[in-house]
């Protein structure tokens, strides 16, 4: 016998009668918005399995997602006709998880299907998903998420590790790590209220766990070893922790519940441990793809420059490349500022000791003659500086003759 909200263990349901099944219970409760957990409580099923189904409803437009953080759904006037009958997506239209279980053990890996178009991030960004071991990569942390194996990516900052994680996983929370970082940052602390009571407020780690959902502990090791301990209960066998400043309550970590961490070598503080290695059965190491860099119509000879620095730091000869979050950068600088500003700023944003080496690339790739960090000039006459970008009008239009 079951209580009213307590998940059962259903027959696991042909491809398309879960996505009829979360349908039906958005169409029965029109004026509400439901997460991802909400609907695991309701119906059962896994966390990722609900997630895919759900996701596959708002592709096919037979859904509304919203929410800032943790996403949302709703119903709107296509989920009625969806929760009637279980349709299968045609091919394209579908996230590659909601079959993965069935793939693997009927398919090889090369005949499922691949999310290799841009995928929208919850901030509208953009992207491009790339290959991993024989998988577009959102996919392959997905089945590592269901074989619950956490993750480590590591590599130099604006690689697009952060954003693979939040591409594969609309449901994360972060948690940014530094040398400051607590154990109250991460399973939470007393906070004063507006009538000045003392309450505790809970960390993402303690409603993630909760929740069911994707944490990703950014810049894992700059965070002190002793607090990283806090999180180990939560990844082992036992699934759970114990928040000592709360009365010792013990958190279980619900289905769902998944860590990934961010590592970046050439930081300086960056150490990782023995103990946190071992917590990550798979590192990933995640370096700039300049294809895409290419791709996306950053200008080409930047791109040539970003690839030969990146050799010399494969060899040790430099310590700096432009990553793929630099290039962008340079991109929209560019089109504000123009390309000789575009230049200056790139050879600007390089570490004091490889500038001289930057500056050297980009003169002979782009066959200036000198380039120098963009710096402010003299000051200009009063007159100059009140004309818009842009204009000729000369200095005295407008006064008496």
């Amino acid at each position: 016998m079951t209580t009213p909200g307590t998940p059962t263990s259903p027959a696991r349901t042909k491809g398309g009668e879960l996505r009829a099944k979360v349908a039906r219970l958005l169409a029965d409760r029109p004026a509400d918005t439901l997460t991802i957990g909400d609907m695991v409580r309701q119906l059962g099923h896994s966390h990722g399995a609900v997630r895919n189904a759900a996701l596959t409803l708002v592709r096919r437009g037979e859904a509304d997602q919203g929410g800032t953080g943790q996403p949302e759904f709703r119903a709107n006037a296509k989920t009625a006709a969806a929760a009637q009958t279980a349709v299968i997506s045609p091919p394209g239209t579908h996230s590659p998880r909601a079959q993965a279980a069935t793939a693997r053990t009927t398919t090889p890996a090369a005949a499922t299907p691949r999310q290799t178009g841009p995928i929208r991030r919850a901030g509208g960004q953009l992207y491009h998903p790339r290959e991993l071991a024989d998988l577009p990569d959102v996919e392959a942390l997905n089945r590592l998420r269901d074989a619950d194996v956490p993750v480590l990516l590591y590599g130099p900052p604006g690689t697009g590790k952060t954003s693979l994680v939040e591409a594969a996983f609309p449901d994360l929370l972060t948690v940014a790590g530094d040398g400051d970082t607590t154990v109250g940052d991460l399973i939470g602390e007393y906070t004063q209220d507006d009538a000045g009571a003392y309450v505790f407020q809970y960390g993402p780690l303690v409603t993630a766990m909760t929740e069911g959902r994707a944490l990703l502990i950014d810049d894992a090791t700059l965070i002190s070893p002793k607090v990283l301990a806090a999180l180990y209960p939560a990844m082992d066998g036992r699934r759970q922790i114990q928040v000592k400043a709360h009365k010792g309550e013990t958190i279980k970590a619900e289905p769902g519940f998944y860590v990934v961490a961010g590592h970046n070598p050439g930081v300086h503080g960056a150490v990782l441990t023995e103990a946190l290695a071992s917590r990550f059965s798979v590192q990933i190491q995640i370096g700039t793809d300049y294809d895409l860099a290419l791709a996306l119509r950053i200008d080409a000879r930047v791109v040539r420059v970003a690839r030969h620095l990146a050799h010399q730091v494969e060899l040790g000869e430099l310590g700096w490349a432009p990553q793929l979050r630099e290039l962008l950068s340079y991109q929209k600088t560019e089109a504000v500022l123009g390309t000789k500003a575009a230049l200056a700023n790139l050879v600007g944003i390089a570490p004091l000791e490889d500038r001289d080496a930057v500056a050297a690339a980009v003169i002979k790739a782009v066959g200036v003659k000198k380039i120098a960090p963009l710096t402010l000039g003299k000051q200009l006459p009063a007159s100059a500086a009140r004309q818009p970008p842009g204009s000729t009008g000369s200095a005295h239009r407008g006064r008496s003759r």
